[in-house]
């Protein structure tokens, strides 16, 4: 029997599909996260700090050397540094660490895509953290100076948040100023670090599109590209609609996945799943913003089918395990809504949810947070209310299937 290692982070949306596609395939996990299982699995779950990379992998080499693993996958950004460590120091199909560690800094990646020369990106500014500079100054003047030199409209950004966390675009000195404290706060919030560098780059005018990839020996095959309908022009970016397959012509299309390959080969990356991020310019020509060393987030993969009914997470297993794969996606078109958070405060339910299941095209309807818990919108916010997801003939159809299951959704929020 196969054994994979599948690192679970406790905050993940994905341990069910994962756990489910690893028992379609009939091989055993192990299940690492950074909290203690509430079941008793044995030596079958493992604790790690996945804030401490080299403690993390010794961890799984030392259970690895006990019941030998076949594979080591990673479901989210916390993981993927430690997983392609591990899966590198007991000589399984891994990506290089120092590429998956670029992908989780938005500072190396923009470097290392400069340096390669061969991938349209933002003209982008690295403001350090001001513990950093030794010289003091008023709040906020270095990114005042980025973002003068890059050019108004800009976007600030920290370098390790993900799903789009601490992103703000600003269109003026004053705004950048702000956004600087504000953006710093966050990250003291996320991660205890009080003086964090940011990344100050360009806002680029455009569409926006979502590519989704396997790379296997290096080579990039894609399993599909998500149209992103509703404008993202901030100040915050907020996602919302993903529909497949692409209504953008061929030659865009092409270009687009020309530039996730490109991106992907500058920074190193050779092996598993890949997600990218893009805008796409009045010209037709795509800019990179992201790419990561893992799949697409939160329940979005749900969105996607493969073979016969076969699953991403399934798919992304097969891979890393070496069994036979066939990533062609279905013939229908498949989308997904991330249901924004609308205001701060605590959760008091969402009235409409038959009504919304009930929309001709609708696939499901998944609520992530709980009655009674608190919520907060991007930037400070960190987790979507839930997802939609829809099937139709056409992009179109999924799209206008989507749009009316979310009007038929109430969020009510308590703000006290």
């Amino acid at each position: 029997m196969a054994r994979v290692l599948i690192l679970l982070p406790s905050a993940t949306y994905r341990a069910p599909d994962f756990l489910a596609a690893a028992a379609r395939l009939g091989a055993e996990v192990v299940v690492a996260s950074d909290v203690a299982q509430t079941i008793d699995m044995g030596d079958r779950a493992l604790v790690l700090d996945l804030g401490d990379p080299e403690a993390a992998v010794a961890t799984v080499v030392e259970a690895a050397g006990r019941h030998p693993l076949d594979a080591v996958v990673a479901v989210d950004d916390q993981g993927v540094l430690v997983g392609a460590l591990a899966a590198a120091r007991l000589g399984l199909a891994h990506n290089p660490p120092e590429a998956v560690a670029a992908t989780r800094d938005k500072a190396a990646m923009r470097m290392a895509l400069a340096a390669a020369g061969t991938v349209r990106q933002p003209a982008f500014v690295i403001v350090p953290a001001p513990g950093a500079r030794g010289v003091p100054g008023e709040p906020g003047a270095d990114v005042v100076a980025a973002a003068a030199e890059v050019g108004f409209p800009c976007v600030v950004k920290p370098v390790s948040l993900s799903a789009s966390r601490g992103v703000i675009r600003v269109d003026d000195p004053a705004q950048a100023a702000a956004a600087g404290e504000r953006v710093r706060a966050i990250v003291a919030e996320a991660t205890g670090a009080g003086d964090a560098p940011l990344v100050v780059e360009r806002y680029i005018e455009g569409t926006e599109v979502a590519v989704e990839a396997l790379l296997r020996g290096g080579r990039l095959e894609v399993l599909a590209v998500f149209d992103k309908p509703d404008p993202m022009t901030g100040p915050y970016f907020e996602e919302t609609l993903y529909v497949t397959p692409s209504r953008l012509p061929a030659a865009t299309q092409d270009r687009v996945v020309g530039a996730v390959a490109a991106a992907a080969a500058a920074i190193g990356l050779v092996e598993g799943p890949v997600h990218g991020e893009l805008r796409i310019d009045a010209q037709g020509q795509p800019w990179l913003l992201e790419v990561a060393a893992r799949s697409i987030g939160g329940l979005c993969s749900r969105a996607l089918r493969f073979g016969a009914g076969v699953s991403l997470e399934e798919l992304i297993l097969r891979h890393a395990l070496g069994f036979p794969l066939d990533p062609v996606r279905e013939a229908a078109a498949s989308g997904v809504m991330m249901l924004p958070i609308p205001t701060a405060g605590t959760l008091v339910g969402v009235r409409g949810q038959e009504a919304a299941r009930a929309v001709p095209g609708v696939a499901g309807l998944e609520l992530s947070i709980l009655p009674g818990r608190p919520v907060r919108p991007l930037p400070e916010g960190d987790r979507y209310l839930g997802f939609l997801f829809a099937r139709a003939a056409t992009p179109e159809a999924v799209e206008a299937a989507l749009r009316a299951a979310h009007a038929c959704l109430e969020v009510v929020i308590d703000p006290a």
